[in-house]
């Protein structure tokens, strides 16, 4: 079993589909003998990460604790799978380097889409209040997303099905 101890970290600007997509990789490892752990950043948020706010420093340690799981669920042998904004390349690369560290396979897939796709999908309504000046430092409007530089794996979600999707990380994980 090739994923056997990995995490799988999605990210992407809001509304990119990384949840959905987390929870469909998710539903098809599960028959295939895989024992997962998903770990979303809006359920971190409610919980664990409940303390923080969105500074640039809120946001390191967002990031830290999900990578801190994520490598203790894959050091068990799980697969991990993150869904996190992580908007800043540095947070990311520190996560990267804690899994190689400690011998355990970090993919970083950039879950992608245009701006314009994530405003017009906007389920929460987040984009809207961020371009009317209710809502301060969000991700992509007045707070940059930094783009993975040498990801594993992109999808584009504008143009791909979140079965291909699935279908794609699948066949990368496992083959």
């Amino acid at each position: 079993m090739k994923a056997s101890g990995v995490t799988v970290w999605l990210t992407g600007r809001p509304a990119s589909g990384k949840t959905t997509l987390a929870t469909s990789l998710d539903a098809a490892l599960q028959p295939l003998g895989y024992d997962t752990c998903r770990i979303d950043g809006d359920e971190l948020r409610q919980t664990v990460c409940r303390d923080l706010g969105f500074s640039r420093e809120d946001r390191a340690e967002n990031v830290r604790r999900a990578g801190g799981r994520a490598f203790d669920a894959a050091r068990a042998g799980k697969v991990a799978i993150v869904s996190l904004v992580s908007p800043y390349a540095a947070d990311r690369q520190r996560v990267r380097e804690m899994h190689r560290d400690g011998g355990i396979r970090f993919v970083e897939v950039h879950v992608h889409c245009s701006l314009a796709v994530a405003e017009a999908r906007d389920p929460k309504g987040l984009y809207r209040l961020a371009r009317a000046g209710k809502l301060r430092g969000f991700t992509g409007v007045d707070d940059p997303y930094e783009a993975p530089r040498a990801p594993e794996v992109v999808l584009d979600t504008s143009t791909l099905s979140v079965d291909a999707e699935t279908g794609v990380l699948l066949e990368y994980l496992i083959s």
